[in-house]
Order: C-alpha cells, then structure tokens, then sequence
C-alpha cells in the first residue's frame, strides 16, 4: 500500500506538468534507481522517504519561505496549530533574509514568559543551526511533547546573544479577548489570531456591550500573527462600512478586490493598537480601518508580511502541499509586503515604566474624540 500511495502522488504531480516537460522529470525515477543499486544502506531508506525529499526539495527551490510539503505528521501538527491548539513553546516565526526570526510570541507562552520578542534571530535549536533549514524543519525541532525541553539561541536586533531553554506546554490560544472597562465607558478587544470563528467572537463581544454608554473601542492586534485571509475579511467588515478591505493578486485569480461585507454596528471612536508583531491578517484588518478612515492605529510599524498561502493539494497519504498563491494590497493600493504600516500616532517603549503605553495612548486618544467630538478617524 506504501508504494502505491507513492506513486500516486508522484503520478498526481508529474500530471500537472505541460505534456512536453514529462521527460524533464525522468532523472527524479533513475536517482531513485541508482541510489538503490549503488547506495550503501539503500535499505534503511524506503521510497516514501526518497519521494518526500525530492517534493520537498522541488518546493524548497522556490526560496518562499511560507510554500511547504508536509508530510503527514508535519500536516497534522500544522493543522493543530492552525487550530490554536499545539504542543510546544507559543510563537510564531519566519524567515527573513535567510534567518529564522520570530514574527511573534503569544502571552502566557513559555517564550513569551522568556522574554522572546519579535524581530529576534533563532540561531539555533538545541545548539544545532537553523541556518539553510525550511520554517516547518525549525517549527517541529522546536515543537515536541509537553514538558520537555528545547534551548533556543537567540540573537536580538540589537546583536546580543543568549540561550534559552524552555520547556514545551501544551498551548490553546483563545482568539479574541475581550473586556469593557466601566468606568471610562471604552471596550477593549484583543484578537490573538485569525481562525473560521475569530469573527463570530468579534460580533459577540461587540454586540454585547452597552452601545447607549459606549465612548469607543480599543482593538489590539499587536503581536497577532495573521491567519484565514476570510476572518480578516469579516472582521474588517465590523468597522468599514463599504468599500473594498484589499485587493489580492495572483496567477489563478488575477488582481481582485475583496469588499466589506457590511457592517451594522455603530460607527465610535476606534484606536487599533500595532506593532512589529501585527502581520499578514491582522495588517490586512489594520490598513483597511487606517484607510477607510474608520479609526487610527496607535503603536509600531506592522511586521510587513503581504502574501497570501493556500493548501492547494491533499494528497491520499496524508501528505500536503501549502503554496504562496498571491499578494495582497492595501484598499489604497498600497505594498505591505517587507515593507509594514505606518501607525497613525508612534508611541514608543520606557523601559522605565510598567504602564502600557500603547493603552494609555488609545484611551487619551478615545476620551479627545468623546469630549472635542472630531469624526472618528482623525489623528
């Protein structure tokens, strides 16, 4: 059964070849048959393990980071984490001019509680170098039971260098948290990450506040690592009216605009919190509300991650393909890939005070709206 499921995913690729390139896959069939007459221990290697490091050396060659094969237990647990629920040490990462850097790490994590920021390099993985390594490679040396250990070598922006040994937690994220703060009559509302239920949490916690007290909402997308380009969308929606929240451009669609689907909740004074953490979904969410002008953005310049990935292909195995299918750009048409958002009003980091700076800055900015009556969106 092993090799018939081998060859039908080798079969199922080489068929969405041109008919004229067949014979430039021919070598992939004679290396298979040379390294069984000529290798060593050609034994210890079985033609699963041979097919899956010629699909992932294909798909490596694109030099995409976020383009993956997945084996199936590298499918299972990218699915897990998807989800928000994995074992492991809590962040997102990236690569960026051949470095794995972390786009973020959540709270309560392990590396969150380590100290681990966005921006920092991971050299290394249990001394051994993420150097010339795949992001699902250096996700899953990271990754493992919980409650075992895994050491980190981090390298800040700054160029200081340290080890970390953390050990691995069962992580379930909750996407969107929410409170409404009485006694300045502002709700405040953090989204985590993107998934299929992130904007019926959104409508609930924003249905549910006392609309007749509200004064405004704060919004907190700083360290949300994106997720489904479709949440974004129908979050987004909450707060632009009308009009288009971005437009996506790829070879199977063209250059296409996605629209707001809507909204019917009130127009009040919105301050969105960003930082060097806020990427993908969560600029997409970011831009569109700066643009339209349904509110401003308080904090850091965005991450800048502007493409758009899809799992084009299950293969019987269980086995997958993830690719990068398109960019995305800003409702103003704007470029956010390596390149980020501005915010509105910069705030920046005393390292001498507890007291978040981002909040402070939202809420003074909530209270000026309320009192001087200014249309929301301006700065």
């Amino acid at each position: 059964m092993r090799v018939l499921l081998v060859s039908a995913v080798l079969v199922s690729l080489v068929a969405l070849s041109a008919p004229q390139e067949k014979g430039l896959f021919d070598p992939l069939y004679q290396i298979r048959d040379l390294i069984r007459y000529y290798f060593y221990r050609a034994d210890e290697v079985s033609d699963q393990d041979l097919l899956y490091g010629a699909i992932k050396g294909m798909v490596r060659a694109l030099k995409d980071p976020y383009s993956v094969f997945f084996t199936p237990d590298e499918y299972s647990a990218w699915q897990e984490s998807v989800r928000g629920e994995y074992s492991g040490v809590g962040m997102e990462i990236t690569i960026r001019k051949g470095k794995v850097v972390v786009v973020t790490t959540f709270p309560g994590t392990p590396a969150y509680e380590a100290g681990i920021r966005p921006k920092d390099w991971i050299k290394a993985v249990n001394g051994k170098p993420t150097e010339d390594l795949t992001l699902e490679e250096v996700s899953m040396r990271i990754r493992g039971p919980e409650g075992t250990k895994v050491t980190l070598t981090i390298v800040t922006p700054e160029g200081r260098e340290r080890e970390v040994t953390l050990v691995r937690a069962r992580i379930k994220l909750q996407p969107v948290l929410y409170e409404y703060w009485e006694d300045k009559r502002i709700a405040y509302i953090r989204i985590l990450f993107f998934t299929a239920r992130t904007p019926a949490e959104v409508g609930r916690a924003l249905y549910g506040l006392p609309l007749d007290k509200l004064r405004g909402i704060i919004l907190d997308l700083r360290n949300n690592p994106g997720g489904l380009l479709s949440a974004a969308v129908d979050v987004a929606s909450f707060f632009v009216d009308e009009g288009v929240i971005l437009y996506a451009q790829g070879p199977v669609y063209g250059y296409r605009p996605h629209y707001s689907r809507g909204n019917a909740f009130p127009n009040l004074p919105l301050a969105v919190l960003v930082n060097g953490g806020t990427a993908s979904g969560a600029e997409i969410v970011a831009a569109a509300i700066k643009e339209h002008g349904a509110g401003v953005l308080i904090g850091k310049k965005t991450f800048g991650k502007g493409v758009i990935q899809q799992v084009v292909r299950e293969f019987p195995d269980g086995s997958a393909l993830k690719l990068t299918i398109g960019e995305y750009f800003t409702p103003k048409k704007n470029k956010v890939h390596e390149v980020g958002i501005e915010p509105n009003i910069q705030v920046g980091d005393d390292p001498n005070t507890d007291v978040d700076e981002d909040i402070q800055a939202a809420i003074q900015w909530i209270l000026s709206q309320a009192k001087e009556g200014q249309p929301v969106g301006t700065p």
